[in-house]
């Protein structure tokens, strides 16, 4: 029934300031009003980045909140930590536990030189084989990439198409980290970071926060005319070494998500209208439209060169900018996605709304694919 949003991007505001705004903008969206004292539990999703507050960061969070003594959970599954909070949240309200849930979630940085950087990235995958051989998050995405390429070549072509709506897409945006147009020639022409995949290929490193406010879905009218409703909830988990796992361009946690997320909504995949995909690396959102099963193996390639994922297409996604172009503070970009389908159901997400929206689907990845959570929305 409500959601807060911070800009996105290298910010001098800290953790609790970006949390704060975050909470504050969430209960000032809910239509009717909803006072603070009514919230009785709360989830933070957060990889503690920096090693800003490791322990017991969640009570920070129902301080930012005006919610001290409330039960509250820190909830770290790496970039999937969103996901899994938006979960979390979710199932207490299905218990009866709480009528009032608040789902937060933070990272901050950039603040920290980039080898302070590149191990905080690191953390999420493998550390007794990847990281021992000197793999990057990046160079683990990288070997991902080659191998899908070395199948289907034109894929280069598609990664810059993603690349290019992407960045378009941010543009429309406010909070995007990035809000700059750039081409498929010039995502292509990029310095190599990991190849196959060059600088525009990667997303950045950025500060920010969401929230989202969780009620019982026959009391939402109390608090706003216009309810987004939860349908399906799905998450799945995969062996974290990637050499472990029988096809490099196959997330199977993700295909475990979608397809409970699909059985417990009801809905086919012609339903939905626009997809939030976890696109971290311009070859993450390939593979989630086929993990996800709108798409082939393969398939993505052609989809995504035919215009059909672009806001004016048949199947937009990304319309925020995705991570590639809005942003990837970690703890908070499962929640951004949530943000944005709130928006966009809601029909007040503006210059990139998608068309008639009622159906949207939400897709978070952990870690180069060991964990993922996907959630199925629709419009009150």
């Amino acid at each position: 029934m409500g959601a807060g949003h911070t800009r996105f991007g290298a910010l001098e505001d800290g953790p609790r300031a970006l949390l704060r705004g975050a909470v504050d903008g969430a209960f000032a969206s809910v239509d009717k009003g909803v006072e603070r004292g009514a919230l009785r539990e709360a989830f933070l999703a957060t990889l503690g980045f920096g090693g800003w507050q490791i322990g017991n960061s969640s009570a920070v969070l129902l301080e930012e909140a005006a919610g001290v003594g409330v039960p509250t959970t820190r909830v770290e599954n790496a970039c999937a930590s969103g996901g899994y909070a938006l979960r979390a949240g979710v199932r207490a309200v299905e218990r009866g536990d709480a009528e009032l849930v608040l789902v937060a979630g933070v990272e901050k940085m950039t603040d920290v030189t980039n080898a302070r950087r590149r191990y905080w990235l690191g953390v999420s995958g493998d550390t007794e084989w990847e990281r021992l051989a000197g793999l990057t998050f990046a160079g683990v995405y990288g070997l991902i990439a080659s191998d899908y390429l070395h199948r289907h070549p034109r894929g280069a072509d598609a990664m810059a198409e993603v690349a290019s709506k992407n960045h378009e897409n941010g543009t429309r945006n406010p909070n995007a980290h990035f809000q700059k147009r750039i081409s498929r020639e010039e995502v292509l022409r990029a310095p190599r970071v990991a190849d196959p995949l060059g600088l525009y290929d990667c997303c950045p490193v950025s500060d920010g926060a969401a929230a989202l406010l969780l009620v019982p879905a026959d009391r939402a009218r109390q608090y706003t005319d216009t309810p987004v409703y939860v349908d399906g909830l799905g998450a799945g988990s995969d062996r974290l070494a990637v050499q472990e796992r029988p096809d490099l361009t196959t997330f199977e946690a993700t295909r475990r998500a979608g397809a409970q997320a699909f059985h417990d909504a009801g809905v086919d995949r012609e339903r939905i209208d626009f997809l939030e995909v976890h696109d971290c690396f311009t070859i993450a959102e390939l593979l989630a439209l086929e993990d996800l099963g709108f798409a082939e193996p393969g398939g993505a390639v052609d989809l995504t060169l035919s215009g059909a994922t672009r806001a004016s297409g048949r199947l937009p996604v990304n319309p925020d900018g995705g991570l590639k172009s809005k942003g990837h503070p970690i703890g908070a970009s499962g929640v951004s996605q949530v943000y944005e389908v709130f928006l966009q159901l809601r029909g007040a997400a503006g210059a990139r709304q998608v068309p008639a929206a009622e159906v949207a689907l939400a897709h978070n990845v952990g870690g180069a694919g060991a964990t993922a959570a996907v959630s199925i929305f629709s419009r009150g």
